[in-house]
């Protein structure tokens, strides 16, 4: 892949840092490359000082919208030609920012439910996440839109999905694997197909536990959504191969 036509890859990140440093490594063990120059272009712009988005939508705190804006804006001047969100609870304010830029923002939630409708049709899907996340009910209106069905996550198993989380933040990935995996344990007994990583933070606890083919990471899906937009950007890349699903 030449640099003259390799599409540039906007990551609008910080949200937080250690999720957008996993997804990158994802992006790049994702894409089938044999040297370096075989590599999509990407720009990373992380931003951790962007409101929690968790507390805006839960508690009325500062709104993430502006420092959204600001980084998609920067993303694009820079040369960004679409513009990739690695942060699940963020896609609650992602439409403020599609209409402030001119280059597409991906929807990860919607892949995602994508994915999983072609790999699991009619499938019981539980979705970890924020409680912002869970409560908004942006990820069970994908799901019913594609079909499948929810499992719910009840109250103290979310306690102890939010504590995990806080835990990754805090850089205690160890400990919010021992948080998660009583609550992967409890929703595959009450038969769920598959358990949506919803936050990008919980993938990185995930990790360190045998979560099998159950365990389905968002962040994943929206590396291939990147190389499938790489692709239909420059069909002749060396991005082979069919679309990511």
């Amino acid at each position: 892949m030449s640099e003259r036509a390799s599409p540039v890859i906007g990551i609008l990140g910080g949200m937080g840092p250690a999720a957008t440093a996993d997804f990158y490594r994802k992006l790049v063990l994702a894409t089938p490359a044999v040297r370096d120059q075989e590599h999509p272009r990407a720009l990373i712009w992380s931003d951790p000082s962007i409101p929690d988005r968790a507390s805006a939508y839960l508690h009325g705190g500062a709104s993430p919208i502006p420092g959204l804006i600001d980084g998609a804006r920067r993303l694009e001047d820079s040369g960004a030609d679409f513009i990739a969100v690695p942060c699940n609870t963020a896609h609650l304010y992602l439409e403020p920012v599609r209409e402030q830029v001119d280059v597409p923002v991906l929807d990860m939630i919607d892949a995602t439910a994508r994915a999983l409708a072609l790999r699991h049709e009619r499938s019981r899907v539980a979705l970890l996440g924020t409680a912002a996340t869970v409560r908004s009910g942006i990820y069970r209106t994908a799901f019913e839109c594609r079909g499948l069905l929810s499992v719910e996550v009840h109250a103290a198993e979310q306690q102890l999905v939010s504590a995990a989380i806080a835990a990754v933040k805090a850089g205690d990935v160890l400990r919010a694997a021992e948080l998660l995996a009583p609550v992967l344990e409890a929703l595959e007994r009450r038969g769920a197909d598959a358990i949506v990583g919803g936050c990008t933070e919980l993938p990185l606890a995930a990790e360190h536990l045998m979560v099998g083919s159950t365990f389905v990471d968002p962040s994943t899906v929206l590396a291939g959504a990147c190389l499938d937009r790489v692709r239909s950007l420059t069909p002749d890349s060396v991005l082979k191969g069919p679309l990511a699903s």
